[in-house]
């Protein structure tokens, strides 16, 4: 038996790989860092055999709430990934599986590779309703990737949509995904219709270098990206840069954060209430898009979500809070869980690609209301 990570987005350490009913396994953290809670590793060699994996460190994990109730996915293709008896005891994580074939991948969510991304990418620069810009450089050298759709009139409203700031919540970016095959379908009359309305500025990756490096929150040198809106730097979060100087250029008249949380089993919008200039206004915009979303996608819920921020308390190094803030615009941020929706369940997969790709493509509706209103 072996296991490996030697690949874009693993993430593990083995410990000890010599009988198959007790791997030992840690998480490697994030570079310059203590996050960590992503993984995503091969396990090789061990058709037949009833497996338990060990991920020794989980109990200090960044989310140590998002492994209650908890179920690790596997694929034997990494094309079709389905949940696997995993149980957590305040300190070890194991998973019990027994694999079919010689080879078999295990993640802590249905990984976005970086090859993935490019394919994105390609597809969708080919299409002729959309300008290809690249904004700059990560740390590591990769590109920061914008895809500009629409005509660019300046009298139309300038939506923003980007996803996957914290690397190891891959589901933003089949989100994303989502979202852009809706968006770019010449058949679909709301699609048609926004881009009557709009211009759509979307980053699918903001954190390219902790995608491909395997790390849950950070990039290449440790920094929350999350975290950098007010004062990004050259230095430490470069992608932030890039991205807000190109929103300055167009201004931001709507902007959509796309993330997952670690605990939380349900989809919901966080909002920035918190900043000083909230208002009636402001709350009665949240509230329509929230609305709106939850009727064209019964996986999206309104009653739970974060504590919200008292008026004048929001912490505005936040991406949402500072959009809403700097641009007068509504800015919100969309989570996803890791595990699965409590009010809608899938036994097999739980959240998964699919589900998360459906609730991007519902997004464009409620954009398309929104702006209609």
């Amino acid at each position: 038996m072996q296991i490996s990570s030697n690949f874009d987005a693993g993430n593990i350490e083995v410990l000890d790989c010599t009988h198959a009913n007790d791997i030992q396994l840690a998480i490697r953290k994030d570079n310059q860092s203590d996050f960590y809670q992503w993984f995503y590793f091969r396990l090789t060699g061990a058709q037949g055999q009833p497996c338990t994996l060990k991920i020794t460190n989980a109990g200090g994990a960044a989310y140590v709430g998002g492994f209650k109730d908890y179920q690790a996915v596997a694929s034997y293709d990494r094309e079709n990934w389905f949940r696997v008896d995993t149980q957590f005891d305040g300190e070890t994580l194991s998973i019990d599986h027994t694999p079919i074939t010689n080879s078999i991948y295990f993640a802590y969510f249905a990984p976005y590779s970086m090859e993935r991304h490019a394919d994105l990418i390609g597809w969708a620069s080919t299409d002729s309703k959309v300008m290809y810009e690249r904004l700059g450089a990560t740390l590591d050298g990769q590109d920061m990737d914008l895809l500009i759709v629409g005509d660019q009139e300046k009298q139309k409203k300038n939506v923003w949509v980007i996803a996957r700031q914290h690397p190891g919540e891959s589901m933003a970016q089949w989100c994303i995904e989502g979202f852009l095959e809706r968006l770019l379908d010449d058949a679909d009359p709301a699609a048609r219709e926004l881009l009557n309305q709009a211009n759509v500025y979307v980053v699918p990756n903001m954190n390219p270098d902790g995608s491909r490096r395997g790390h849950l929150r950070t990039n290449a040198v440790g920094s929350n990206l999350n975290r950098e809106w007010q004062n990004p730097s050259a230095e430490k979060s470069p992608e932030v840069l890039h991205v807000l100087n190109k929103m300055h250029s167009t201004g931001v008249d709507f902007c959509l954060d796309m993330h997952g949380d670690e605990a939380l089993p349900y989809n919901f919008i966080a909002g920035a209430e918190g900043i000083p200039a909230w208002n009636d206004y402001r709350q009665a915009e949240l509230d329509f898009y929230k609305n709106e979303l939850m009727a064209s996608n019964p996986d999206f819920q309104i009653a739970k979500g974060y504590d919200v921020a008292p008026k004048g308390t929001a912490n505005l190094t936040v991406c949402t809070n500072f959009i809403a803030h700097t641009f007068n615009c509504l800015s919100m941020t969309l989570e996803m869980p890791f595990k699965d929706t409590i009010e809608s369940p899938n036994d097999v997969e739980g959240w998964s690609p699919a589900r998360s790709k459906h609730l991007g493509a519902s997004n464009l509706g409620a954009i398309l209301r929104f702006l209609q209103r």
